[in-house]
């Protein structure tokens, strides 16, 4: 039984975290509608690093709420 709570709790951070990716990394294109090639070898990374803080802040909410308060 605590296995498979286990196996929930680890499947919804995966999805919360995928989920942060997939709208995060297009915004440069939603807001200007044109980035070139060159620029995205820079913003990507950029925007990859910028992300890891609020997917961690994600997980460990998701693992401990109590920190919330």
């Amino acid at each position: 039984l605590a296995n498979n709570k286990k196996k929930k709790m680890r499947n919804t951070i995966i999805l919360m975290s995928l989920i942060w990716f997939v709208i995060t990394l297009p915004l440069p294109w939603l807001i200007t509608g044109d980035v070139g090639q060159d620029q995205l070898v820079i913003i990507l990374p950029i925007i990859g690093l910028i992300s890891i803080p609020f997917v961690a802040l994600g997980i460990a909410w998701t693992l401990k709420p109590e920190l919330t308060t």
